[in-house]
């Protein structure tokens, strides 16, 4: 496998009648899918629903996949990697991340205290060294039991910028070159940082999570632009901000970056959802919809745990939104127009 072109960005036909996103010889459907869910991600799911996601985001077009070692100390880069066994390897995008390196725990607590419903025989140690991204990246290819990855994160690096921008960023420079994995990038809940990232190093997507929807858009002012003069990706996640965007008209006590949604923020939510409302679309699917507003911005990542989920999503995705939500978004300044 060569070295991507830099700044290679196009859109070709995708399965069905979903488009793909083409940047740097990196493939994204429109739609991706956020495997940190059946990694147990709050609570326990089985094997069999896991799967019947996996295969549901299939079936409607997904051929982006993304997890981490972190998701369930490892069970959703097994739990995905078992689901996709069957499926041609060329036919879809496969990302994992490096930094969070699992070790046996010592000694092993009963559960998982990271957030996943697993067991807690194994432990996270923050590793973005050369060796540490070589050892994570072999355990990783073992778990998904594949022989290749597409795309690899440096995953959270906020306090520990010189290690990675020093060890994870030119290893993973290296095995790209090599042709070892198709690119590679950083995934944060900011947006300064992977600007910085974009800016400093030679990136091929960046995963933003939370920092690119319709309540905040802190990308706007620093990562768009450098990715835009950079040709490089941007992935979408956090889309729905803990939940506050993914109901028609936010709950009372709905979260918003994993706190309770401040008043102002509740407001601003329910006024969008208002105006999606009277031009018949929903609050959840101008969240879907908003991040690819924007020519950088190669695909939405959603996390979904079950079948139901995958549908309600892709429905959410296909839907669309007129125009005219936006152009009224914009006047009210509620939301920046793209462009």
């Amino acid at each position: 496998m060569g070295r991507p072109a830099p700044g290679q960005r196009g859109v070709d036909a995708g399965a069905g009648d979903r488009s793909v996103t083409v940047v740097r010889g990196l493939r994204f459907s429109r739609l991706g899918f956020g495997a940190a869910v059946i990694g147990n991600l709050y609570r326990a799911t089985s094997d069999e629903e896991a799967r019947a996601a996996v295969d549901a985001a299939w079936a409607a077009g997904v051929r982006y996949f993304d997890t981490a070692p972190h998701y369930g100390l490892g069970l959703s880069e097994r739990r995905l990697g078992a689901a996709l066994a069957d499926r041609p390897r060329d036919e879809y995008t496969l990302s994992t991340k490096v930094g969070r390196r699992l070790v046996p725990a010592d000694p092993p607590r009963d559960r998982d205290d990271g957030g996943f419903d697993v067991p807690g025989d194994l432990t996270r140690v923050w590793d973005f060294s050369r060796v540490g991204v070589l050892r994570s990246i072999e355990s990783s290819l073992e778990r998904l039991g594949v022989d290749r990855l597409d795309l690899v994160y440096v995953h959270d690096p906020d306090d520990h910028w010189r290690e990675a921008i020093e060890g994870a960023v030119p290893a993973l420079a290296e095995l790209r070159d090599q042709g070892v994995i198709g690119g590679f990038g950083a995934g944060m809940n900011q947006s300064a940082m992977l600007a910085r990232f974009v800016r400093e190093s030679d990136m091929d997507a960046v995963m933003v999570a939370g920092r690119l929807t319709l309540l905040d858009h802190s990308a706007l002012a620093d990562l768009l632009p450098a990715a835009r003069e950079h040709g490089t990706a941007v992935v979408a996640a956090g889309v729905f901000n803990s939940g506050l965007l993914s109901r028609a008209r936010p709950a009372d006590d709905a979260k918003f970056d994993y706190l309770p949604a401040p008043p102002d923020v509740l407001a601003r939510a329910h006024a969008i959802a208002e105006v999606c409302e009277r031009h018949g679309c929903t609050l959840p699917a101008a969240a879907v919809a908003y991040p690819l507003r924007f020519p950088e911005v190669a695909t939405v990542v959603l996390g979904m745990r079950s079948t139901a989920q995958v549908e309600q999503n892709a429905a959410r995705h296909a839907a669309g939104v007129p125009e005219d939500v936006w152009t009224e978004l914009a006047d009210q300044d509620l939301v920046p127009a793209a462009g």
